[in-house]
């Protein structure tokens, strides 16, 4: 618990009324989408990045931990306060302060909903990007903190790609700011990219510059169904290989199907056993031949049906396949632990035939469905809680699953990151001279260890 003199020094800091103690406050900012829940002392809403620095120089000084927290919408319990201290709920920063069309860059805080920016900057013309599943209500400095990426990243990359400059809070308090307004800049290390995807671990992000695009003309939408899954991704390295890259190219296994099929009735050809939601995106012409030449080179695919949409309404029902993944997964259990594993793209047919041995070898479902055209693969351990030994078993597999992954030259995390959820398979993809790089430089930055500790990796 933190000394009534404590937080009395808070409540000078960001005002009486930006620092919340009661437990049903206190409850509310002790969860995320992870299944985890730890309860902190206080909840603080700073208003500015200089009462951000103070509350830091504080926590320095009297050694009690900070929680980062954006939208609270992180998959891995990254901004979750495990042994108390206060949860720094950064969403009054939530300006846009402005959008420069002549460079194509725009400077917001970090508080500012990934949708809203969009929407405005979409109104100028311009475009940007990354967009991740959560863009409805996750903040841009949790994309930033987490490397979101979405959809969208086979043709354009993820947040890291976007971001040009950022005002920090270090640990220690102090503000500083990396990179700047230009493409090109190479004096000095290259902070930006290092705190982008650190977790909240190693600063505090006050100020985010990003770079825009021209926002693309039109974009044609395709739900592509396959008769196996090795058709769909051999669809995928296909379309790349005939010199086209789609915006998406989003995948879907039998399982997904099922699921939505059950709870929705879509339609979906009994023979379907994959799925591909395909969209380009330029000029109009462009895309119309696009869709054209996509169809030609996956036909002899095993494509059972390939539906194309001929406006923003049909594009929109096209895509309500793909959203309806997450609300059926519930039908096949009540608790999920939804991991997200990447492999080359040539090897998505291989990591799914050694996931469904894992699921039968623990005789669990799991559901697998994402990003094809990069290799991330959503993989969805559902359980029942409720059964004994289920979430051992759930535990037991995704080490499988993720050992899988690595097996085939990829990676455990393409979106969601470390945090609590995978810190304890960490060891399995990192050796320990690059752990140890890795806290060093924490340890670098953070002497104290006050900025969310125990997040990613131990402090050695």
């Amino acid at each position: 618990m933190l000394e009534q003199r404590i937080l009395a020094e808070l409540k000078n800091i960001v005002g009486s009324d930006n620092v919340a103690t009661d437990r049903q406050d206190l409850i509310c900012y002790g969860y995320d989408a992870t299944q985890m829940e730890f309860l902190p002392d206080a909840v603080v809403h700073p208003g500015s990045a200089d009462e951000v620095a103070r509350v830091l120089k504080l926590s320095n000084r009297e050694k009690f931990p900070v929680f980062p927290r954006g939208a609270g919408s992180g998959f891995t319990g990254g901004a979750l306060p495990k042994g108390g201290g206060i949860v720094l709920v950064v969403t009054r920063l939530n300006r846009i302060l402005r959008i420069d069309t002549e460079n194509l860059v725009a400077e917001v805080e970090p508080g500012v909903v990934t949708e809203q920016f969009q929407i405005a900057v979409e109104k100028l013309g311009l475009f940007y990007p990354p967009d991740p599943a959560s863009l409805k209500f996750s903040t841009l400095g949790g994309n930033v903190a987490e490397n979101a990426g979405g959809p969208r990243c086979v043709k354009y990359g993820v947040t890291r790609d976007f971001v040009m400059g950022l005002e920090v809070v270090l640990p220690t308090g102090e503000t500083i700011r990396t990179g700047g307004e230009t493409y090109k800049g190479v004096v000095g290390y290259d902070l930006t990219r290092l705190l982008c995807g650190s977790e909240g671990t190693l600063g505090v992000i006050t100020k985010i510059i990003f770079k825009l695009l021209p926002l693309p003309e039109a974009k044609k939408t395709m739900l592509t169904v396959f008769d196996s899954i090795d058709g769909a991704a051999k669809a995928v390295s296909t379309i790349i290989g005939g010199k086209i890259i789609p915006t998406t190219l989003e995948f879907m296994d039998y399982a997904t199907l099922q699921c939505v099929e059950k709870r929705f009735n879509l339609g979906i050809p009994a023979s379907g056993r994959a799925v591909l939601l395909i969209e380009v995106d330029g000029d109009r012409d462009l895309i119309e031949k696009q869709a054209d030449r996509i169809q030609e080179l996956i036909a002899p695919l095993g494509l059972v049906e390939c539906k194309v949409a001929k406006d923003a309404a049909e594009s929109e029902a096209l895509w309500k396949v793909r959203r309806l993944v997450s609300p059926s997964l519930r039908d096949v259990n009540p608790d999920k632990f939804n991991e997200d594993i990447v492999v080359p793209r040539s090897k998505v047919p291989d990591v799914i035939r050694v996931i469904e041995k894992i699921q039968q070898k623990y005789d669990i479902p799991i559901v697998n469905f994402g990003h094809a055209g990069d290799g991330n693969i959503h993989v969805n351990v559902m359980i029942d809680k409720s059964v004994p030994g289920q979430e051992e078993k759930a535990h037991e597999a995704i080490a499988e699953v993720f050992q899988a992954a690595l097996d085939l030259n990829g990676t455990m995390s393409g979106e969601h990151g470390v945090g609590l959820a995978k810190q304890p398979y960490i060891h399995l993809e990192l050796k320990p001279e690059q752990v140890a790089a890795m806290q060093a430089i924490k340890k670098a930055l953070d002497p104290n260890n006050i900025l969310n500790p125990g997040k990613m990796f131990p402090l050695g």
